[in-house]
């Protein structure tokens, strides 16, 4: 069952990654930035006034000066809240990495111990810049970790011994530096990027539940608007049934009144319906039992080619009392949840969709197969998670299609809402299609609107008849 592609809203989705603005902001550049300075200014005066080593101060000087003053300018041009744009963050980095070089190539170079820090501006740019910029940073830092190998001033050391390493070692060096930063480099971008996946996936999820949330709001709405009609009514009725009085019966207008009169008391009884509590609405709407759930959950699915199959009965074995058919409060976001896995069953099934629902005393089982390909075995560790697709959409002929796994990562949250375990699998051969198992207990599936119940144990396939 792979997930559809409209289950994202594309607003939602449309600002996970902008090209133009990074995710770099100007306080926090400038702030690193101060700090590297302070580092800096903090190592010359380690080097000089404790250890007492020779060293070029003067343009080391100069160079820690341009990081300060460019934040000056920086903290005068834009203001503190700032985004900065990818090219700018860029820029500032690529100067970050020239200037730190700068402070290398007068100080010894790859040997100098501080090398390693030219990892950080390669590190930031992979949180924060697309991934052509990082790569292009890291070729930058390459570059300069080579020039540095042979072209550098002595490092600073006691005087009248110069200190050089094995060009050998330098070397050993440069590639721990790239191994450094490739690892930092990837495990950043893949941590942002996952987290930036799940944001915006749960913000889609949140724009299903005030979906919901803005019918539930439509109740208020309806029981105010019946509070502020009500008095206007009661005087039409009143006026109505006075004119009636005195016109007496042989007015021409009697009928007129008496219809003007009917339709006033029949507004009021309606807006009486309206202000009744939700447990005083319509019970033949408010509750559904399994098999009411699992028709309306795929009575949007009737008609589309495919045979939908759903069976309901109690697992064997079990007393009167037991066997009889749970009734569920009625809670939109399951009905949503399990109309979006049927709508995947459907999307992929051969001709056939077999829904069946299973209890017993203690828990409510729902299984929803197919006979379509299945899930890909490469994925089954993942589905269910945001920006995965389950299947290859190329199995349908849909070429083009590409699904954001948003649709079975929203319907698998509403459904945990509600207190259900959701698994997933393959069914086993000879037979083929995916199988989704939907488990609750008892007492978290009988739950009024409202409630919320957390996932109980895992149903082992054994106890699904």
């Amino acid at each position: 069952m792979s997930m559809p592609s409209d289950s994202a809203p594309a607003p939602v989705l449309k600002g996970i990654v902008n090209e133009r603005e990074s995710q770099l902001r100007l306080l926090t550049s400038v702030r690193l930035r101060w700090m590297a300075v302070l580092g800096q200014l903090a190592a010359i005066a380690a080097v000089t006034l404790l250890y007492g080593f020779p060293l070029n101060i003067g343009s080391c000087l100069v160079l820690i000066a341009l990081s300060a003053w460019l934040n000056v300018f920086l903290s005068i041009r834009f203001p503190v809240r700032y985004r900065l744009s990818t090219r700018l963050a860029f820029s500032l980095l690529v100067y970050d990495v020239a200037q730190l070089a700068g402070l290398l190539y007068l100080t010894g170079g790859i040997q100098n111990p501080f090398s390693v820090l030219l990892v950080a501006p390669v590190t930031v740019a992979a949180a924060t810049l697309p991934p052509r910029y990082t790569i292009i940073l890291g070729a930058g830092v390459i570059g300069a970790g080579m020039l540095l190998i042979d072209y550098h001033y002595p490092l600073p050391w006691r005087e009248g011994t110069r200190f050089e390493l094995p060009a050998d070692y330098k070397v050993g060096e440069l590639l721990a530096l790239i191994a450094s930063m490739a690892f930092m480099a990837f495990f950043t971008w893949r941590l942002n990027k996952e987290s930036r996946q799940m944001s915006a996936a749960l913000a889609a999820t949140d724009m299903v539940l005030a979906s919901e949330q803005r019918l539930h709001a439509l109740d208020g709405l309806a029981a105010a608007a019946a509070h502020e009609l009500g008095t206007p009514l009661s005087t039409i009725a009143l006026v109505a049934k006075e004119l009636e009085y005195e016109l007496g019966s042989d007015s021409r207008y009697r009928e007129d009144l008496q219809l003007l009169h009917s339709q006033a008391r029949r507004c009021r009884e309606i807006l009486q319906k309206l202000t009744r509590k939700p447990d005083e609405q319509d019970p033949m709407h408010a509750s559904l039992s399994v098999i009411e759930l699992l028709e309306e959950a795929s009575a949007p699915h009737r008609n589309s080619g495919k045979r939908i199959i759903i069976s309901a009965s109690s697992l064997p074995g079990l007393d009167d009392e037991v066997r009889i058919e749970p009734v569920a409060h009625r809670r939109p976001g399951v009905i949503y949840g399990l109309g979006n896995l049927i709508e995947n069953a459907v999307s992929f099934a051969q001709s056939e969709v077999q829904i069946t629902a299973r209890w017993n005393g203690s828990h409510v089982y729902f299984t929803i197969t197919d006979d379509g390909p299945g899930f890909a075995p490469e994925m089954m560790d993942s589905i269910g998670e945001p920006y995965v697709t389950s299947r290859r959409f190329e199995d349908k002929g849909d070429h083009g299609h590409s699904g954001l796994g948003l649709g079975l990562f929203i319907a698998k949250t509403l459904l945990e809402r509600s207190g259900a375990t959701v698994s997933f699998s393959n069914l086993t051969p000879p037979r083929h299609g995916a199988n989704v198992q939907i488990s609750w207990p008892r007492a978290a599936f009988e739950l009024p609107p409202g409630a919320f119940a957390w996932p109980g144990r895992r149903a082992s396939a054994s106890q699904i008849a």
